[in-house]
């Protein structure tokens, strides 16, 4: 009879505890499930928070960005103002393509916030307090008629050729046409950098001295014969851009370095970036950033790191 209620006893004691066990475990899972819930709201309320303020800053930059120079960097001026508008929707950026000497023109004499220049800075230029900021590298394309036969030059033969020394295409391995020389106007950034980079300005013979890129571009894809340099960016199937010393025209050519005709891509300042007013301080950042990254390989463009 003892043993049988010692036995009850035990029973009854084991069950209290399990009990006792099982209360505590439902507390600390709950306790537990509720420590994440409140995790988890804390960072939802951080990443809205960050959200509503990133917005808020954005919201709050307003005024207006104006920009004048070269016309082979519309594309991408357009893009970035484009893109820059939607981030600041306050902000206006206005861009004009006058070429790359006017464009430094307008920005020393304090007409407009940024000059767009194709080339680098002359000391003149520097020394009247423009500033030089490459905000990419594009590359200069050597172009010819759909239907020339000679698709690769060398740096001789191109320089032969614009100064006027080779004539027909009889004399590179093509076909018995007169070579038509096709080129910018004087104070194009393009032109200034393709002299430049060949070492021979002032010495060209040109049939055709044309006002944009565009015009280049269709001046060569309709004239049999023709030869003209545009930015690498503008490329299409209109033309053939030849090689040059057997290097193909490509951005990853010109970051390796092996393509000899490329050019910085400049949105001067008068004064450094930190001196210039938020909205312009707010479009360097943003073509630093990885977003403006991207809008400047959108249009064909090399960044700069």
């Amino acid at each position: 009879m003892k043993t049988r209620k010692l036995v009850a006893l035990i029973g009854a004691a084991v069950l209290a505890t399990a009990s006792l066990t099982a209360c505590g475990s439902t507390e600390t899972t709950a306790e537990s499930a509720a420590e994440t819930t409140a995790a988890e709201s804390t960072a939802e309320t951080t990443v809205e928070e960050s959200s509503a303020t990133t917005e808020e800053a954005n919201t709050d930059l307003s005024g207006s960005i104006t920009m004048a120079g070269s016309t082979s960097m519309e594309k991408l001026a357009n893009a970035v103002a484009e893109s820059f508008m939607e981030k600041y929707p306050n902000v206006t950026v206005s861009a004009e393509f006058t070429g790359s000497g006017a464009g430094i023109e307008s920005l020393t004499a304090g007409s407009v916030d940024i000059g767009n220049s194709s080339r680098n800075l002359k000391d003149e230029e520097k020394e009247a307090g423009a500033v030089e900021n490459i905000v990419a590298i594009d590359g200069i394309a050597v172009v010819v008629d759909p239907a020339n036969t000679v698709t690769d030059l060398t740096k001789d033969q191109l320089i032969s050729i614009y100064t006027g020394e080779t004539t027909n295409w009889s004399e590179l391995g093509g076909a018995d046409e007169p070579i038509v020389v096709v080129g910018r106007e004087a104070g194009s950034g393009t032109r200034g950098a393709f002299e430049e980079l060949l070492e021979i300005e002032d010495a060209c013979v040109y049939a055709n001295e044309l006002d944009s890129t565009g015009a280049v571009m269709a001046k060569v894809a309709s004239t049999p014969g023709a030869i003209g340099y545009v930015s690498l960016d503008v490329v299409d199937d209109s033309v053939i851009a030849v090689a040059l010393e057997g290097v193909e025209a490509t951005a990853e050519n010109i970051k390796a370095g092996n393509y000899f005709l490329s050019r910085p891509f400049v949105m001067a300042t008068m004064g450094e970036i930190s001196e210039q007013s938020p909205e312009v301080q707010a479009l360097f950042e943003y073509l630093a950033s990885d977003e403006g990254k991207e809008v400047i390989s959108s249009v064909g463009l090399i960044t700069v790191d």
